[in-house]
């Protein structure tokens, strides 16, 4: 009862990282089939509305009734929205994102080093002290400046 050692429970970061990648691949999947159940009750309440109830009978556009542009305009967007989760999200995912960063750090770095050995030609090391910086003495005081020497 005391003496039994606590078995860790800790998930491994990786396996953190993929069981969070799987759970938004579920939230995209799960709002695309949500889109597909709207678009088809969609398209048969447009259809409904004109052939049924005979609403909109005289809106026809190049000699088609005004529920076809509706599907058809609906049909694009269902498109986008299918090709969003199933093919791009493989394209510019997690893997793709990390590349990205990665690169992204590294050009920064390098930006870095760059001014660093600029800033190095530019001014000495001694001067640019955290020291100095606090006191505010970036310029460099005359090695002679004892007072009675001045004077």
């Amino acid at each position: 009862m005391f003496g039994k050692k606590k078995t860790d429970t800790s998930i491994d970061p990786q396996q953190k990282a993929l069981f969070e990648h799987a759970q938004i691949r579920i939230k995209e999947k799960k709002g695309l089939y949500n889109h597909f159940i709207f678009y088809l009750v969609g398209c048969l309440f447009m259809l409904l509305l004109n052939l049924v109830f005979k609403i909109g009978l005289e809106w026809k556009f190049f000699n088609l009734d005004w529920y076809v542009y509706g599907i058809l305009i609906w049909s694009f967007f269902l498109i986008v929205h299918a090709l969003k989760v199933l093919a791009f999200s493989k394209f510019m995912g997690k893997i793709w994102e990390a590349e990205q960063l990665e690169y992204l750090v590294t050009k920064q770095k390098e930006k870095i080093t760059k001014m660093q050995e600029k800033l190095d030609l530019q001014l000495p090391k001694e001067m640019i002290s955290e020291k100095n910086i606090l006191l505010d003495k970036t310029t460099p005081e005359p090695e002679d400046s004892d007072p009675e020497t001045l004077q």
